[in-house]
C-alpha cells in the first residue's frame, strides 16, 4: 500500500513538528487578529435582558466621562455613543497598551413592543444599563377563567 509522504512524521505516524507548526499557525493567528483590531472599532460588550415588562441593556463602559454618553432613539432604532479617551501622557510612558481608546458607536433595532418614548438610562460603576419598557398593549396579559357550574 502506497501512503503520502509526510516531510514531519518519523516512523510509526509520529510527527515531529508538531509544536512548530502549531506555534507558526498561532503567530499567524495573532498577526491576523492584530491586523482586524487595527481595523475595528472599540466595541465594549453588551448584555440583553427580556422579561414580560421590557427589555434590559447593559454595556460595559468602564473610563468613559458620562457626560461623552449619549443614547438616541430614532425610526425604532436605539443608538449608544460614547468615547474614552487615552492619557497623552500615560501613552508616552507606557510599555504596552490593550484597552481600547477611542469613539464607541453601537445601534440596535427595537422591537416593535417597546415603548421608545419611555428609555430610562443609568451609569454606575462603569456599567450603562438602559430600561426599555414594553407598551402596555404588548405586555401580556394574565386572563381569568370563569369556571361555570
Amino acid at each position: 500500500m502506497l501512503n503520502r509522504w509526510n516531510p514531519f512524521e518519523v516512523g510509526n505516524g509520529a510527527v515531529v513538528a508538531g509544536p512548530l507548526m502549531r506555534d507558526f499557525d498561532q503567530l499567524f493567528q495573532e498577526l491576523a487578529g492584530q491586523a482586524v483590531r487595527k481595523g475595528r472599532e472599540f466595541a465594549p460588550a453588551t448584555d440583553i435582558y427580556e422579561t414580560a415588562t421590557g427589555v434590559t441593556l447593559q454595556v460595559d463602559l468602564p473610563g468613559h466621562d458620562p457626560k461623552t454618553i449619549e443614547v438616541k432613539v430614532e425610526k425604532g432604532v436605539l443608538t449608544i455613543r460614547s468615547e474614552r479617551k487615552a492619557d497623552p501622557a500615560a501613552k508616552e510612558s507606557a510599555r504596552r497598551l490593550e484597552r481600547g481608546f477611542g469613539v464607541y458607536t453601537r445601534s440596535f433595532k427595537l422591537p416593535d413592543t417597546v415603548d421608545a418614548s419611555n428609555v430610562g438610562a443609568r451609569y454606575e460603576n462603569g456599567v450603562l444599563t438602559l430600561a426599555l419598557p414594553r407598551k402596555e398593549e404588548a405586555r401580556p396579559r394574565v386572563i381569568e377563567v370563569k369556571v361555570q357550574g
